[in-house]
């Protein structure tokens, strides 16, 4: 039994490899970030243009509009804008921040964390449209919760345009598949995994231990369904995210005289004018922009269309409101955490800045703990281990909804609880599997997700300018402008200012 197991995985490997260069190749990147540089210019740089404006409505008003972290009524199933923001973060800031950036900077060098800053900058604006068309697409289902995401807008959205009804039908169901799979790869197993092995390395727990032990805790959270896995989330990663930052900032304090070396090392290592761990210069460019490129997007999931679905539970009214939240999100996950983690190793010896190569036979979330220990000293990769406990059972939690999401989407409402069932069982299958099959898997469902999702954003991008546009002759240029009304009749009143 041991050797057919064995067997089926060293299969399934093969495939997924196949699948996954295929998924990963060069028209997946351009399609990827050319979403982005089109949203981007179609908008008018509206990440860089309105900074101060989506600061101040965002992380800036938590502090002074309380309709941003107040709560719902009880009979009300949607959940504050804060909320909808721990929620999406918490599926977010996983290990991708940790794990993902050490597997990046050693498969890809330091030019690597240029290109995951370039998806980033231009990935706001994909995570932006996502969500704009998030809000104004969404309905209720039969228990009064909002449902919205790529399956709604590439349905209703893209299959209103004439011609392609089939088309945008297709394209949701399919976009709800792969996100099914994505929710047991990137949001259960890939996370899981990455605990039970830092619990076992740092702490000596067995992984069936581990995961016996995450599969009770989120049980007791996910059955609950999605305003309790808000309730925590909203207490559990501002903690996690600011302690994480904090020791990060440490690192970066004591090895502040490392910034020019470190900086210089990312942008030479990004154009070639670095071969990666003494390579052929063209090889390591590719190497540093695919998995800069595929980390980046594991990390902050633009493009994936995931995020969406938890922002679309906000009760705000506003699309561009919700929309200014996906800039934030982007912008707090990669270039604030990801730079802080990519700085914390660079900066710490292990890495050689001259060639790219790293110098520690560490890898992963172990790279990470080891550049945090030359500063903490051996409580360096506990912090770490604690960090990815919480970083990942928080990913866990978001993903569920994305999951369940999906699941109702293709087979109904009451259906949902098969779902999160198995969901729960395949987090032991996570912590005792192999680490870079789950990874891999990751990758895969990532990319085959993004596609349909990317298609959809592409086609609707008019829609999308058309309500930015609206939204900020109306409200940032203070003009006497309408409200940009639905195409649903039925749910205009969703779609005005507050």
């Amino acid at each position: 039994m041991k050797e057919f197991f064995a067997g089926l995985i060293d299969s399934v490997t093969s495939v997924n490899s196949a699948v996954n260069n295929f998924v990963w190749g060069i028209p997946m990147l351009v399609l990827l970030v050319g979403t982005g540089i089109l949203m981007t210019a179609l908008t008018r740089f509206f990440q860089l243009s309105h900074i101060g404006h989506w600061f101040q409505n965002t992380i800036g008003g938590i502090f002074r509009d309380r309709h941003i972290t107040k709560h719902t009524d009880k009979e009300d199933k949607a959940i504050s804008q804060f909320q909808s923001l721990c929620t999406a973060l918490a599926a977010t800031i996983g290990t991708g921040n940790i794990v993902g950036v050490a597997s990046a900077l050693i498969a890809g060098g330091p030019g690597a964390i240029f290109w995951m800053w370039i998806v980033a900058f231009f990935g706001m604006m994909t995570n932006y449209s996502e969500n704009v068309l998030g809000i104004y697409y969404r309905r209720k289902n039969t228990k009064g919760e909002w449902c919205g995401g790529a399956m709604y807008y590439l349905k209703d959205g893209l299959g209103s345009y004439k011609g392609c009804r089939q088309i945008g039908a297709v394209l949701a169901v399919l976009f709800s598949v792969f996100c099914l799979l994505a929710s047991f790869g990137i949001g259960n197993m890939s996370q899981v995994n990455s605990i039970a092995a830092n619990m076992e390395a740092a702490f000596s727990i067995p992984t069936v231990a581990t995961g016996i032990g995450l599969m009770i805790l989120a049980a007791l959270v996910i059955v609950g369904g999605l305003k309790r896995i808000a309730s925590v989330t909203e207490k559990l990663v501002p903690f996690m995210a600011i302690a994480y930052i904090l020791g990060a900032l440490v690192i970066f304090l004591a090895n502040i005289g490392q910034c020019g070396a470190v900086f210089s090392a990312i942008f030479k290592g990004a154009f070639g004018l670095k071969a990666v761990g003494g390579g052929i210069v063209g090889s390591g460019v590719k190497l540093a922009l695919t998995w800069g490129m595929k980390r980046g997007v594991f990390s902050n999931e633009a493009g994936l269309g995931s995020s969406v679905m938890v922002h679309s539970n906000s009760n705000v009214k506003e699309p561009v409101r919700q929309g200014m939240w996906g800039i934030f999100e982007v912008f707090a996950d990669t270039m604030v955490v990801c730079t802080l983690t990519a700085f914390s190793v660079l900066s710490s010896g292990l890495v050689d800045l001259e060639t790219g190569a790293v110098l520690s036979e560490a890898s992963g979330s172990a790279l990470v703990g080891e550049a945090f220990a030359t500063i903490f000293g051996s409580f360096g990769p506990m912090f770490i281990a604690v960090s990815i406990l919480l970083f990942a059972f928080s990913t866990v939690l978001g993903w569920s909804h994305y999951g369940s999401k999906a699941w109702e989407y293709l087979f109904g409402t009451k259906s949902t609880i098969a779902y999160k069932i198995v969901f729960i069982l395949i987090i032991y299958v996570g912590a005792t599997m192999n680490l870079s099959l789950a990874w891999d898997l990751s990758d895969t469902f990532n990319g085959l997700m993004a596609m349909p999702n990317l298609i959809g954003v592409l086609c609707l991008s008019p829609l999308v300018v058309r309500i930015t546009k609206n939204y900020v002759d109306r409200v940032i240029r203070r003009q006497d402008v309408k409200p940009l009304l639905s195409v649903f009749p039925d749910i205009n009143e969703e779609h005005t200012e507050r």
